[in-house]
């Protein structure tokens, strides 16, 4: 798992419901105007109360100028792909290279031959897709010769290449299953998940997959696009789900995704004119600046090897705790909070929701740590090749959990330090000492969390150095648990009284 660096794209994904026409083209042309990079419809054509797809794209097209567009996905059964390559191209040529092209290998087989198509296996629909892609690339392939294709679900017999796309469209894969994510990893250009049934926990896994089948055909997986179609819902507090709470919120765990997963394009299931808007201008802004400062910062040299690494963690874990000194911490008269109206005591009360999923975090590393340790003092006594293999899974889990989090923690600090913190400053300039000195603490935990990542690599390169890692995460406990403490204690009162949305 990894962030690919691609440049984020964030979009639409509208309901093409033909008893709602008109809102779905008001709502691609506000897509267009308010900044979102790409508008993704369903495609279903064995659905009577549905627009088709490919007419509502090309309409689409005729009313925007910049956004992107693209099925997502198309059904395949119900879609020749030599026909499919010429209309994708000619859309292309038309909208000035605005289209990518997702590709399904099928669902809801007896819609699909209800309509006259074929209805096939799991495996027969893989293969007819991989067929599917030779074509698409082969008709946008300029030559002189006929193309030529004896498949066992498709043929070309001759045909000439053309139209051309002015632009190399996308073939973006939806995959969920092993061998639709190893086709993804072979030949795709863009993998796309949705959320409800590829939750966040889930991307990991499938990444692996789609990342190896990549290695292993030559090809560099940071050249597949991660598309991530979504749904959510925003609200005054953060809840326990995915996406559901305040814009702060939902910036948090898209960013986790586009650095943690390498999530470059979230396109978000929306049919209310001002949650799209509230995702375009609040989410999107947030996420890119969060990512962007992640992907600006200056890894630390560990040229000194793990004994160095060692003595400096040792000598700074000193440092960190001393600048976390509560005698030296600044501190404000307050008020009572229960004699502000519920409403704005929900406002200040929001930071610590948001401090809570933190803590829990914290916990779970805490107790993986632990499960390993244990784990690692069972296997000591005779170690199978299994036994092995499991341990090193352990190994690696703690890892991939341990830096999911950091990032997590990295992405709530950047929204504090560029959003919450100026606007807080601003609104009562009293707290200017407290603000500046919560901005030196996250400089502090940054450093700690750079410590802990760099124990977590010394530690699955020798499983033996667990004990560093236990150190940098009681580190991080320490001044994590305390920082938050001292944050909630100085701002959960003004943001309440000042009435501040964070």
């Amino acid at each position: 798992m990894a962030d690919f660096g691609h440049e984020l794209w964030f979009g639409a994904f509208l309901t093409p419901d033909a008893a709602g026409h008109h809102r779905i083209v008001r709502q691609a042309v506000l897509a267009d105007d308010i900044g979102l990079d790409i508008v993704g419809i369903q495609d279903h054509p064995y659905q009577p109360a549905f627009l088709d797809t490919w007419t509502l794209l090309s309409t689409l097209a005729g009313r925007t100028e910049r956004v992107r567009l693209f099925p997502d996905v198309v059904n395949l059964p119900l879609r020749p792909p030599a026909v499919l390559a010429r209309a994708a191209a000619s859309l292309d040529i038309l909208s000035g290279g605005r289209v990518e092209l997702g590709l399904g290998s099928g669902a809801f087989w007896d819609g699909i031959a209800a309509m006259g198509g074929p209805r096939r296996s799991p495996g027969e629909a893989v293969d007819a897709l991989e067929e599917a892609i030779t074509v698409l690339r082969a008709l946008w392939t300029p030559g002189d010769e006929g193309v030529r294709l004896d498949g066992g679900h498709y043929r070309l017999e001759g045909a000439r290449p053309g139209p051309f796309p002015p632009h190399p469209i996308g073939l973006w894969l939806g995959a969920y299953k092993r061998r639709m994510l190893e086709l993804t990893g072979r030949l795709g250009d863009g993998w796309v998940p949705s959320s409800g049934y590829a939750a966040p926990g889930e991307l990991g896994a499938m990444s692996e997959i789609v990342d190896t089948a990549a290695d292993r055909a030559g090809r560099d997986p940071g050249e597949i696009r991660r598309v991530y179609n979504i749904a959510g819902r925003f609200s005054g507090a953060a809840g326990e789900g995915f996406l559901d709470g305040p814009p702060a919120v939902w910036a948090e765990q898209l960013s986790e995704l586009a650095l943690g997963h390498g999530m470059s394009v979230f396109v978000l299931a929306v049919d209310d004119d001002r949650d799209l808007k509230v995702f375009a201008e609040e989410v999107a802004p947030a996420v890119r600046d969060a990512v962007a400062r992640e992907r600006a910062r200056e890894p630390r040299p560990d040229a000194e090897g793990p004994i160095g690494i060692a003595k400096a963690a040792q000598a700074e874990g000193t440092q960190t705790r001393a600048v976390l000194d509560e005698a030296t911490r600044p501190r404000l008269p307050k008020r009572d909070i229960a004699a502000l109206p519920p409403r704005q005591q929900a406002n200040g009360q929001r930071l610590v929701l948001i401090h809570d999923h933190l803590r829990r975090e914290l916990t779970q590393i805490r107790d993986a740590l632990e499960q390993v340790a244990a784990g690692r003092s069972d296997a000591a006594a005779l170690r199978s090749m299994i036994n092995e293999l499991t341990m090193r899974q352990n190994y690696w889990t703690l890892g991939t959990f341990c830096a999911s989090y950091c990032r997590l923690l990295t992405t709530h600090h950047t929204i504090e330090d560029e959003h919450m913190f100026p606007m807080l400053a601003a609104a009562q300039k009293s707290l200017a000492p407290v603000v500046a000195r919560l901005e030196e603490e996250h400089e502090v935990i940054a450093g700690v969390l750079t410590r802990l990542d760099a124990a977590l690599v010394a530690m699955i390169e020798d499983p033996d150095r667990l004990d560093g890692v236990r150190d940098q995460v009681e580190l991080l406990s320490d001044v994590l648990l305390s920082h938050l403490r001292y944050e909630e204690e100085e701002l959960v009162e003004p943001i309440a009284r000042l009435n501040l949305d964070i």
